[in-house]
């Protein structure tokens, strides 16, 4: 008898626009279903009676998809696709909901994103006065004397009021010393790219009024010459040091536990919002041996893309070739990349720029790795067959890195083209510079959301001219021919692919206004930034990023047509179904 499933309430009638059915129906005749044999083999998983966007070349939609194994074997009409239907055949009832190849986070961070669920959340607190009751009640009823107490999420751009006292906008740490006055503390800025810390944390790293931050970082003083506690790029890694140091004593097997419970809530969060496939922007050799082994094991829920990063030049040169891992299709770990960072961010005045800032005149930025590393670097990747993607914000940093590689590109005789670089970000641009990413074929590893949560105060630190011609430009760079593929940098921002979705084709703020609204994406371009082009900036469009015969299964399922509803309906979307290589990880 065949399996089958009605997961969702038929829609009621106002769910499918006459406008949306009529162009399915004109489109069906250009699905992109294979003319299947008289009785083919069955399919395991059949999906069917719905709004199918195949993201294919022609970006043809269908109404039903077939899955065996772990691969797609028919895509098309409910007609085309009834052959693969067997005894034994799953089939999911659609009715009419919308279905897509499965999102991929074109740049996030993954284990940061598993750990951000055991630590403190400060992405929805009001104000610094939060912040610091927050960590009292760790204090009292949580953490014992001595033990760290860590958070991640706070931006004081975002808070309802500035802190009292304040040093560049920032607060001081004496409240939450106050607080914790016998646990170290560490909070995390939203962007990564700065974090504030307690006295005893201070004192744990080392730090003091005489204090010199390490190359790349600030430490922030008052008028007094103290040390407010905020610790901008580098300055942080002493205290994160310190941090690790008190772990130290942990057994292997607790290690072990702790780092495959993070693996566990990452994918957990990744799933819920439909995304199939990670590109992580960052880990060590010790962290992808680790998940190796999980990969081994069938224990990794979502497909990653790891970039290699906080390795020495001389210790990937010698290493690379070990942990060389392209994709070869139904795997769940590609290793390929390298990922190098030149400058900071925006909001913790590190993005490295042509001009000061507005709100900072004595500041231009910082650089946290040099041109002259990140050289030796490229031209290590270009030996051994690695992608290089680098971490640029500002304008000066995003024409330093295109410097860098022109003249790796050009020493070593190469096609850039094909060696598919990234520049992660791309935030802010001189316009004079996008044509030379086509020019190059870099690609922009850009993340939608990150406009409309920064819109309310660049031009704050940009001025409005420099916002206006260089921030977030998604249009010129499309316009130019350059490929975008798109992201959040979770935990930096919520995973949520719609909510980014929303940002790339609305470009609208919480507050309702429109951020440049000449530079929005148009649905299907902003469909394919998050589906194919993230395929293509990882080598696996063979593979994955669109629904084809042959192609992975990697499928999510939304309430409602993405690329039909209005505007202010995308953020109500909801993520029916997820399903990894023809399995559903997460059903609502």
């Amino acid at each position: 008898m065949i399996a089958r499933r009605r997961l969702f309430p038929k829609p009621a009638p106002a769910c499918t626009s006459a406008t949306a059915t009529a162009a399915l129906a004109a489109v069906l005749s250009a699905a992109c279903a294979s003319e299947p044999a008289d009785t083919p083999e069955p399919a395991d998983l059949v999906l069917r009676s719905g709004v199918v966007a195949t993201v294919n070349g022609d970006d043809a939609m269908a109404e039903a998809v077939a899955v065996r194994g772990a691969w797609i074997v028919a895509v098309g009409s409910d007609e085309e696709v009834e052959p693969f239907i067997g005894d034994d055949t799953e089939v999911i009832e659609l009715d009419s909901r919308f279905a897509m190849p499965g999102f991929i986070e074109g740049h996030g961070h993954y284990m940061s994103l598993g750990n951000s669920k055991t630590i403190l959340d400060l992405n929805d607190a009001a104000n610094w006065d939060e912040i610091v009751a927050m960590v009292a009640a760790a204090a009292a009823q949580e953490a014992e004397p001595g033990e760290w107490i860590r958070g991640r999420g706070w931006h004081q751009e975002k808070w309802d009021r500035p802190p009292d006292p304040a040093v560049e906008g920032a607060p001081v740490h004496a409240s939450l010393s106050a607080a914790a006055p016998d646990n170290p503390v560490l909070l995390g800025h939203a962007s990564g790219h700065a974090a504030f810390a307690n006295a005893l944390a201070l004192e744990l790293a080392g730090y003091d009024r005489d204090s010199e931050p390490p190359p790349g970082g600030e430490l922030v003083r008052d008028a007094r010459g103290e040390l407010t506690g905020l610790l901008r790029e580098t300055a942080q890694r002493p205290v994160s040091a310190a941090f690790a140091e008190s772990q130290s004593a942990r057994s292997p097997e607790e290690i072990d536990a702790v780092f495959r419970r993070e693996v566990a809530l990452a994918a957990e969060e990744a799933l819920s919002k439909g995304v199939t496939s990670f590109h992580d922007a960052g880990a060590g050799f010790g962290t992808i041996d680790r998940l190796k082994t999980m990969e081994e094991e069938g224990a990794l829920p979502v497909r990653l893309y790891v970039m290699v990063r906080r390795q020495s030049n001389d210790e990937m040169d010698a290493r690379l070739p070990e942990y060389y891992m392209p994709s070869e299709g139904d795997d769940y770990l590609t290793v390929r990349s390298i990922k190098r960072q030149i400058d900071g961010a925006l909001g913790s005045h590190g993005a490295w720029l042509l001009e000061p800032y507005e709100d900072m005149p004595s500041s231009v930025g910082l650089v946290l790795e040099t041109v002259e590393d990140i050289t030796g670097t490229a031209h290590v990747a270009v030996k051994h067959g690695y992608q290089v993607n680098t971490h640029a914000i500002g304008d000066r940093a995003n024409r330093e890195v295109l410097d860098i590689y022109e003249s790796v590109f050009d020493s070593a005789g190469v096609e850039s083209a094909d060696l598919r670089w990234r520049i992660e970000h791309a935030q802010h641009m001189h316009p004079d510079d996008v044509p030379r990413f086509a020019e190059l074929g870099v690609i922009a590893s850009m993340q939608g959301v990150h406009a409309t949560s920064d819109a309310p105060w660049i031009p704050r630190r940009l001025g409005d001219a420099r916002a206006e011609s260089g921030a977030y430009i998604w249009r010129a760079f499309m316009d130019a021919g350059v490929l975008i593929n798109n992201g959040t940098d979770v935990p930096v921002e919520d995973i949520d692919p719609l909510a980014n979705f929303h940002s790339s084709v609305a470009r609208q703020t919480a507050d309702g206004s429109v951020f440049y609204a000449d530079q929005r994406m148009t649905r299907i371009e902003a469909l394919r930034s998050y589906t194919i082009n993230n395929a293509v900036a990882a080598f696996e469009e063979e593979f994955k990023g669109s629904l084809e015969v042959g192609k992975l299964g990697d499928i999510v399922v939304l309430d409602r047509n993405i690329l039909a509803v209005p505007d202010d309906e995308l953020l109500e979307t909801k993520v029916e179904l997820t399903i990894v290589g023809g399995v559903v990880r997460h059903a609502r």
